[in-house]
């Protein structure tokens, strides 16, 4: 299934819009793409306690899974302090939900400054041996 990388980049800014990052002020928006077509978007959501601080990539897969996606094809990532863009690689708790849902092989990770500015990597590169459910 192709999509449009730049379409998906645009959600992300969007979502990057509603952030809530008083201690960093560094704002995330991520869109991620079901295999159905669908997009889930997600921001980074601080806490004063930072434990329960969440990243913008779980929100959009904590809202699809809640609605009951579990099939995945690219997520979009865009970040950084105001309007100063910076290449934002997800974390190795994101990484690890995206194993958890995604084939490594397959689902792309889209780190973007902008929706001309940008690159594309598996899950499998960028989480080389994550853990999973064995299959028999």
């Amino acid at each position: 299934m192709d999509y449009d990388k730049k379409e998906l980049i645009r959600e992300a800014l969007k979502a990057r819009t509603f952030a809530y990052a008083p201690y960093s002020q560094f704002l995330v928006g991520a869109a991620l793409l079901a295999k159905d077509a669908s997009v889930s978007s997600g921001c980074n959501i601080e806490n004063a306690a930072y434990g329960p601080t969440n990243c913008a990539e779980r929100t959009a897969f904590f809202q699809a899974i809640s609605k009951g996606k579990r099939e995945f094809r690219a997520i979009a990532i865009v970040g950084g302090k105001n309007n100063e863009m910076e290449d934002t690689f997800p974390c190795g708790v994101c990484r690890q939900v995206m194993q958890e849902f995604c084939d490594p092989e397959e689902f792309e990770i889209i780190v973007a400054k902008s929706e001309e500015e940008f690159q594309v990597f598996t899950l499998a590169a960028l989480l080389p041996h994550g853990f999973t459910l064995k299959k028999e």
